[in-house]
This record gives structure tokens, sequence and C-alpha cells, in this order.
């Protein structure tokens, strides 16, 4: 591949096209991203300051948004995963921004996915127990007006891309 440069030499916001080294340093860094600078720059075989530069563009670029700690869920008392399929009522904007608005300020929310399909959103949600899940669904969820239909479905594991 190549890749569209603007005038300063930096990988462009808009239709970056990686080459293989950008690719190797976003996996380098997604699986591991307290390397140092060093550390990267002998993964992906090129000098530090060519690294350095290549990642800080790839920042600038808005393709890396930013670095993550990876938090067992089981060390905070997170028991139980679950993925619960929320449909609305009607799919306004007022609906699904009073709901995102909503679900994002609850603390067992991991993630929230608006989706396309039957299904208006997916929540990823961490709790203790079953227990504390249908209690989740039952008073956190089904109250909402705009909500119409949920169905959950509990995750035995999760692995991501990368993983070891």
């Amino acid at each position: 591949m190549v890749a569209i440069v603007d005038e300063e030499n930096s990988i462009s916001a808009r239709n970056a096209n990686l080459d293989e080294t950008d690719f190797e340093i976003l996996r380098q860094l997604q699986n591991n991203a307290r390397l140092s600078n060093k550390a990267l720059a002998e993964r992906v075989g090129l000098a530090p300051s060519t690294t350095l530069v290549r990642t800080r563009q790839l920042e600038r670029a808005g393709i890396i948004r930013g670095y993550r700690a990876a938090i067992d869920p089981g060390a905070l008392g997170v028991g139980l995963q679950a993925l619960i399929a929320v449909r609305l009522r009607e799919h306004t904007a007022a609906d699904v921004a009073a709901f995102q608005g909503y679900v994002l300020g609850l603390p067992e929310v991991m993630r929230l996915y608006h989706v396309a399909g039957a299904d208006d959103f997916l929540v990823h949600v961490g709790v203790r127990d079953s227990d504390a899940l249908r209690d989740f669904a039952m008073n956190a969820l089904t109250t909402r007006p705009e909500v119409a239909h949920l169905e959950t479905g509990l995750i035995f594991s999760c692995v991501e891309a990368g993983d070891e």
C-alpha cells in the first residue's frame, strides 16, 4: 500500500492508507500500549526516531485515539458478563439519544453498541451474579419508556484479536 501524505509529510486523517509497518505498529501497541518507543522500534524493525515519527503521525491522524489499561473484571467483583439486545419502541433521534445517555451513566455498563437489524442496541454489562443481572435488566432497562424489548445473552468467555 501507498501512504497518503499531506504537505507536511504526515499521514492524512482522511482516507489514510497505511503500510505494513504502520499496521505492525498498531498491532504491537494494541497488544501492549505500554511498550517503550525503543522496544516498539525493535519489534517493527525501524530506528526509534522513525518509529516515534510514525506513532505521532498515527496519533495526529486520529487512528490512535488513546491508550487504555486492560482491567480484569473478575478482580473487581464482576462474576458475570452479558450482552443485552435492546429494541426501542420508536427509533427516533430523541429516543436514541435519551437511551444512550442514560445507559452510559450506569456503572454496570462496560460498552454500548448502536447496531442495525432487529435490535437497536447491544449493551455489554458486567455484574456480580445472575441475580444482579436480573435486577439490572428489570430495574435499569425495562423501566425506560423508550424500551420495547430485551433479550439477554451470557458471555462465557472473551478473546480479543491479538490476545495470546
